[in-house]
């Protein structure tokens, strides 16, 4: 697949999220797993960002009025990126990360899509963090630039980056708007698939 046939399909699951969103609806959860959120924390932030971008708009509209040709080109560049921001919040609100009897759905956005079978999940923990660095077999997806969930696998799961690359993961970190809770239902959903090999609970 080429990288423009990627993009333009990223951009019509990205639209497609705003008709979720305006429904009510939730993708991925239809089979019965439990959705955990994760974009309550970063709604104020898009908003603002895109209310600034409409302020833009409206001021480049004034100062382009002399000029039709240019405003109408700049007028349609505007108003697609407050569409876009929209959509990236809404893409986040409507792709939670799931959690069913056998495998835990992790998602950014259309982004990250990162199913993780229970039985490689050896240890999840609630671990607050707001500096990540890059490294091999790490895989970080940050939301107000922090995670709070790491996720260590007994072996690698593969990934696929948004243009395809493959890269094989052994730890993620992730936030979630119930941590706790979330690191609760692994636990217990880990514990149920294998009941002779519990995770390890965090210290008291």
């Amino acid at each position: 697949m080429t990288i423009a046939r990627v993009l333009v399909r990223h951009e019509l699951r990205m639209l497609a999220s705003l008709v979720l969103w305006a429904a009510r609806r939730t993708h991925g959860t239809a089979g019965g797993g439990r959705a955990f959120g994760y974009a309550r924390g970063q709604g104020a932030m898009m908003f603002g960002f895109a209310f600034v971008c409409v302020v833009e708009t409206l001021t480049m509209s004034v100062l382009l009025r002399d000029y039709p040709a240019v405003h109408r080109v700049w007028f349609a560049l505007d108003v697609y990126t407050v569409l876009f921001v929209v959509a990236l919040h809404a893409a986040n609100v409507v792709r939670p990360h799931v959690l069913d009897s056998g495998s835990l759905r992790i998602r950014r956005a259309v982004h990250v899509d990162l199913r993780i079978p229970l039985e490689k999940i050896s240890d999840v923990r609630r671990e607050l963090r707001a500096t990540h660095q890059r490294a091999d077999g790490e895989l970080d997806l940050a939301v107000g630039a922090q995670t709070s969930v790491t996720l260590e696998l007994a072996e690698p799961v593969p990934h696929l980056t948004l243009l395809g690359r493959r890269r094989d993961i052994r730890l993620v970190r992730f936030h979630a708007d119930d941590a706790d809770g979330l690191v609760r239902a692994i636990r217990q959903a880990r514990s149920a698939l294998s009941p002779g090999c519990p995770l390890p609970r965090p210290p008291a």
